[in-house]
Parts: structure tokens; C-alpha cells; sequence
């Protein structure tokens, strides 16, 4: 048992061998930034309105897989220069976006100006009529934060996480709660507010990945965290949410270990562990604080099915 890290300690040793020669990391930016930034959108509006004009909303077009470039580092990234498209107050297929832009933007600037945080299922709640869908809340939350050329921790608006984690990891949330992993039984539930955990301290020697939350209870149940200790184990339950990728990335730029994808052996599978590795297209301008490009894929590979005539 003493020689089961050798491989891991290997590739932990590249890994950190490589960090800083490529990655290049999206700036945060400051509580007043983002008050001029968003002062500044309204201020062209009522520019735009006092000289008879109707006002015009610029957003970046996060739609079109040819606004998108890879970058080895960093994965899926906004090229830079997107064209962007126009909201507009007198245009009947956008002024109703362009209404609920105003709305969401006065909401963080009011956040932001308080230093104080909501959900996004809280402001989806508080008028559930006016935005119509949680998705289409979180398309303009995503447009305002290319808008504003700045991540969306930045915004104080955070996201209801679903995913859990599990193993050698200790940290404090935001309040000071201290929070341990390691219990073999129970999972942890992913912070709502990632951004805001600190002190993270953990031995572990990789993190793993799981894609369905069943395998992950199962190898809870079978104490993998115990017989493998020390490790992490993460899943998003399917899908990544936001909170998930912002976690795994936080914990991989904190520890710099080796993190390992247990995925199925189908595209969908694959197209998980590729949002964990390079990230997606609707969120490829936040790609620095979402990706981790060093993920390792650990499942059955589709080649092995023939090789290993698998049924």
C-alpha cells in the first residue's frame, strides 16, 4: 500500500512543474469597478434618451461556436473580438430582454453596493412572473456578467449548488463555519458561495471526479475516501452545476494534485468530463475560474469495449 501514490506523486510533480507557464487567470474585479461598470451602462441610456434616441443594450453573442476558441491552459474561451448583438428598446423581439437587463443589473448594483448576496432562486422568487423561467434569469445573468467584463462572483449573485464532496478536506465558509469532509457516511454539500471558502487545508493526494450521484453514494458506502485516504471526491450529480466546476477548480488551484474523471464510456459521459476539463460554450468568457484542463480520464475507455469484448 505504501507504493499505491507512486503514479499520482508522478504526475502531481508535472503538473506542478507546469503551473504558471500557461495559465492565465481572469481578473477579479473590485466592488467598485463593478458600481462604475454597471453606472456606466445606465449612464449611456440616459444619454441615449436625452438626445431622442432609443437606448441600445451591446452583449456579448455567447451562442455561436465561432465566437469560441480553445486554449490548451484554459480550455473553451470567448475569441477576442465577439460580435455582439443588440437589445433594444424598441424592437419588439428584444425590449422585453432589454426591460429585464435594467431590472437585473439594479438588483447587483444593490447587492453589490451592500456588500451583501442573494441566490439566484431568491431573485427568481421575489417576482417569478416578471422573469418567466429560472433559465432565462440565468441567460441574463450570464450576458450582464460579459457585459461587465467580469466574473460572476463579482456580481454577488450566487447559484443554489447540487453537487456534494466528500474526503480529506477541512475548510471555512464565509461566516466561519468550519466545515469537514471527512466523514466516510455523509457527504458534504457544495458551498453556495464557493468564492467565499478560505483556509482550505487538505492531505490528499488526488480528487475524484464521479458523474451520478449513485456511484458516489456507492463508494461512499463502500468507504473509498477510507481505504484510498488521503483523497476528495466530487460530483455534480450528471451535469456540472456552476458551484461544482467553481469547487473543483478552487480546490485544484489550491492544492495542485492530480484530479481523475469517473465517468460512463458514452457521449454523455464524455461530454460531462469535457465541462469539468475545458468548460462550455455559454460560459466560455469565465473559463479561468470554471476549468481544469489537467482533469485525467479514469473509466472504461469506448476502445476498451472491443478490447476487452465487454458485452
Amino acid at each position: 500500500m505504501a507504493d499505491q501514490f507512486i503514479v499520482v506523486h508522478k504526475l502531481r510533480d508535472t503538473l506542478r512543474e507546469s503551473l504558471g507557464k500557461d495559465d492565465e487567470r481572469q481578473e477579479d474585479i473590485s466592488r467598485p469597478d463593478v458600481l462604475t461598470r454597471i453606472e456606466s451602462v445606465f449612464q449611456t441610456i440616459v444619454v441615449s434618451v436625452s438626445e431622442g434616441e432609443a437606448p441600445v443594450l451591446r452583449v456579448m453573442n455567447r451562442s455561436s461556436w465561432d465566437n469560441v476558441g480553445f486554449h490548451e491552459s484554459v480550455g473553451l474561451v470567448h475569441k477576442t473580438d465577439v460580435p455582439v448583438r443588440t437589445l433594444r428598446c424598441d424592437c419588439p423581439s428584444s425590449a422585453t430582454r432589454f426591460a429585464l437587463t435594467l431590472k437585473l443589473l439594479s438588483v447587483i448594483y444593490k447587492l453589490v453596493q451592500s456588500d451583501s448576496y442573494a441566490t439566484k432562486r431568491d431573485i427568481y422568487y421575489n417576482d417569478p412572473q416578471l422573469f418567466g423561467s429560472h433559465t432565462t434569469l440565468d441567460s441574463i445573468l450570464n450576458d450582464i456578467s460579459s457585459m461587465l467584463k467580469g466574473p460572476r462572483k463579482s456580481l454577488h449573485v450566487c447559484a443554489t449548488s447540487k453537487g456534494f464532496i466528500s474526503g480529506d478536506l477541512c475548510y471555512l465558509e464565509e461566516d466561519g463555519t468550519k466545515v469537514d469532509c471527512s466523514s466516510s457516511s455523509t457527504a458534504v454539500p457544495v458551498s453556495s458561495n464557493v468564492n467565499g471558502i478560505r483556509n482550505i487545508v487538505s492531505p490528499a493526494k488526488f480528487i475524484l471526479i464521479v458523474e451520478k450521484d449513485a456511484t458516489f453514494q456507492r463508494l461512499l458506502d463502500d468507504a473509498f475516501c477510507t481505504t484510498l485516504s488521503p483523497c476528495i471526491i466530487i460530483t455534480g450529480k450528471g451535469v456540472p452545476d456552476v458551484n461544482s466546476r467553481l469547487m473543483l477548480r478552487k480546490l485544484w488551484d489550491t492544492l495542485n494534485i492530480p484530479v481523475f474523471a469517473l465517468v460512463d464510456a458514452d457521449p454523455h459521459g464524455i461530454e460531462i468530463m469535457c465541462m469539468y476539463k475545458y468548460g462550455s460554450r455559454s460560459l466560455a468568457f469565465e473559463a479561468h475560474s470554471l476549468t481544469v484542463p489537467s482533469v485525467l480520464w479514469l473509466s472504461l475507455l469506448p476502445s476498451d469495449i472491443q478490447r476487452y469484448r465487454v458485452p
